[in-house]
């Protein structure tokens, strides 16, 4: 990545010389807010919904993003013009701000970075994935705030256990995987997944509108049991789009591979995105 550019707040300047003072909120107290979108083909993929995400992410922790999401947007343009990488992941970071005591708001400092993404993710839907639970409930969670604390505070946890990532609980309802929103399918082909305490990827509501079309859908409580005795289980995520849920807390979840409701929503989203790269958006 060093020989990118990144944006910090009005520049664009290299990767190598781009930095940020101690005294941020986000270094001092890990406050901030974040959005993460991919291109494909010098594509950004979803990019209203991902920009009007992270506006809202702003707002809920009294950020001044300073920018319209056209503005945004343009800065994303002109980083993409200047990097030339055809598929990526762009990050886009607002901090707390060069706070005078370590506590109080300031104005905050914006980022923007890009790094390369290989596609397609080669082999990972048929392998799928394996879950373990855990009871955590993440602050704020409809807001895509830095603190991945527990995600990564876990991480022996979930390779203890020989499973991929974490899906967290409370009471025994499920919400979400730290980088990704969780679905099952019933016995009926019901398509469900969490809709409170979760925060609301911009793939989990592709998912929902493609699903409709063939399923029903529905967005409610759902328990460990159901989620152990589902038909099919999936995640949904920016990077990953759709991959099999085969198996959650050592148990098998169907008949241990990827099922046919899951394959015919994947392969829907897919044909949804290839129609995105056809008609480039900038």
């Amino acid at each position: 990545m060093s020989d990118l550019f990144v944006f910090v707040n009005h520049d664009l300047v290299p990767a190598s010389e781009a930095s940020l003072l101690v005294s941020d909120l986000a270094i001092q107290r890990g406050y901030g807010i974040f959005d993460f979108l991919k291109t494909i083909d010098h594509t950004p993929i979803f990019p209203d919904e991902h920009l009007e995400r992270f506006l809202h992410s702003a707002r809920q922790l009294r950020l001044d993003a300073g920018r319209t999401k056209e503005e945004l947007l343009g800065c994303i343009r002109l980083l993409m013009e200047k990097n030339k990488l055809p598929h990526s992941g762009i990050k886009l970071t607002l901090t707390g701000g060069y706070s005078p005591d370590g506590y109080a708001l300031i104005k905050p400092n914006f980022v923007i970075t890009q790094s390369p993404l290989q596609f397609p993710l080669t082999g990972l839907f048929e392998k799928g994935l394996r879950l373990v639970s855990y009871p955590h409930q993440r602050q704020m969670p409809d807001t895509k705030t830095i603190d991945y604390l527990m995600a990564i505070w876990l991480q022996p946890y979930i390779r203890e256990r020989n499973a991929d990532d974490v899906l967290y609980h409370q009471g025994g309802l499920i919400s979400e995987c730290p980088r990704s929103n969780f679905f099952i399918v019933t016995n009926e082909d019901e398509v469900v997944t969490p809709f409170e305490g979760i925060l609301k990827g911009v793939i989990r509501g592709k998912v929902l509108k493609v699903a409709g079309r063939q399923f029903k859908t529905a967005e409610r409580p759902v328990t460990l049991e159901e989620a152990w005795n589902a038909k099919e289980a999936f995640i949904t995520s920016t990077t990953k789009h759709v991959v099999p849920v085969l198996g959650l807390d050592g148990r098998i979840i169907g008949d241990g591979a990827p099922g046919k409701v899951t394959r015919w929503i994947s392969e829907g989203l897919g044909n949804l995105v290839k129609g995105l790269v056809q008609r480039p958006y900038v």
